[in-house]
């Protein structure tokens, strides 16, 4: 297992939401002209950078994702 592999499985570990973290992930990179197995053949420097970049996006959007879902249950309690 490469260095790029334990980023990805240190940033979208296990858990009910890791699918949904690297899809994300993969999200990201393709905005970017990516994918996963692009980040093989790059320079490592600039590897680790763009999956910084990924983790960092897929963090946020989940971020995003579980306080929608907190504001609408509070939402239907109150209503």
């Amino acid at each position: 297992m490469n260095e790029i592999n334990i980023d990805m499985e240190r940033c979208a570990g296990e858990g009910p939401q890791s699918a949904l973290e690297k899809r994300l992930i993969a999200e990201y990179l393709s905005m970017k002209g990516y994918s996963t197995e692009d980040l093989v053949l790059m320079p490592e420097e600039q590897a680790k950078d763009l999956m910084q970049e990924a983790c960092s996006y897929a963090s946020l959007k989940l971020a995003e994702v579980e306080s929608k879902t907190k504001f609408r249950k509070e939402i239907h309690y109150t209503g």
